[in-house]
Formats: C-alpha cells, sequence, structure tokens
C-alpha cells in the first residue's frame, strides 16, 4: 500500500491510500479520485515528506482481505462503499464538526441507498453491466474487490464509516 497526500485543482488538500503508483494513476484517470471537499476530479499528488521505513517491527499494512477504508469523496449517482470496521475518525482525535458531518452522511446513506452487505462487489458489477436496475446501494468489500471494481472501470465511491450514534 501507498499513501499520498492528494490535492485538488482548488488547493484542498487529503490524503489518499492506494495499492501503488499505477493504482492511483488509473483511478485518478476514470474519475474515481475526487476531492472530498469540493468532489472536483482534478486531483494530483502534492509534495510531501518520504516514509521511513521501520523494518518488520514496524507498523503493519492492512491485509488485502481486510475492508477498505480509503477517504473519498461520494458521488450520490454512484454506489457506496462502507468499510466493515469504524473508522478512525470515530475517535475524540477528529474534530467534533468533521464527525458530526460524517454522521450526517451516514444517515443520509441508510436513508437513501439499499444495504448490500459483503455482496458489494458483486451487485455493483449488475448495476453496471445492466444485469439488474441500477440504483444506490451500500456495503462492505475487501481491498482486493475494491480494486477490482476500479480497475473494471466501475464508479464507486468509499467513506470513512462511523457507527451510529443514540441520537
Amino acid at each position: 500500500m501507498i499513501h499520498y497526500q492528494l490535492q485538488c485543482e482548488h488547493g484542498h488538500g487529503f490524503d489518499g491510500w492506494f495499492r501503488d503508483s499505477g493504482s492511483f494513476d488509473r483511478q485518478v484517470e476514470t474519475g474515481l479520485v475526487v476531492c472530498p471537499i469540493c468532489n472536483s476530479p482534478e486531483v494530483t499528488r502534492a509534495l510531501m515528506t518520504p516514509a521511513l521505513g521501520r523494518g518488520s517491527r514496524g507498523k503493519t499494512l492492512p491485509r488485502d482481505d481486510e475492508p477498505s477504508t480509503s477517504h473519498h469523496a461520494v458521488d450520490p449517482a454512484v454506489p457506496t462503499l462502507a468499510p466493515a470496521n469504524p473508522s478512525p475518525l470515530a475517535t475524540n482525535a477528529a474534530p467534533d464538526k468533521l464527525r458530526a458531518l460524517l454522521h450526517r452522511l451516514r444517515a443520509e446513506v441508510e436513508s437513501h441507498c439499499d444495504y448490500v452487505g459483503a455482496g458489494f462487489a458483486e451487485e455493483a458489477r449488475r448495476i453496471h453491466y445492466g444485469e439488474t436496475k441500477s440504483h444506490n446501494i451500500y456495503g462492505e468489500a475487501t481491498r482486493d474487490q475494491a480494486e477490482a471494481l476500479a480497475d473494471e472501470g466501475i464508479a464507486f465511491g468509499v467513506i470513512p464509516w462511523l457507527p451510529p450514534t443514540d441520537s
């Protein structure tokens, strides 16, 4: 996995994780990477400091069979992938305003999309290839499944998924 600091044409900065630089290039070319602030698809890598390896005792990256937790803006016209594990943004480290917006986003997705669970990748393919009527969906997929969808040119969004609130 590779971490990039990204920037849109309007100067908004955000980050993203990709399998490799080729995966980043393919996703940008097909419009799958968009600014989470203004939804602009004109995204480039921003200047960033290099990450130095820490050997086998350092941090480990998620396995390919774990749900994706990349943070990308969601186009309401495309299926939404919600990671199975709550986002690190669920902790108090995230500003209250950001958490409130993400809770609102979750409520909107849940009220306007059909939950398809772990069958997200298969249902997104059926919709993309016209095998089933187009409808808004959300669910979970592994990193490998998300990468395969992107490689096939199937548009979807990945959002940080906070646990539901009681209010």
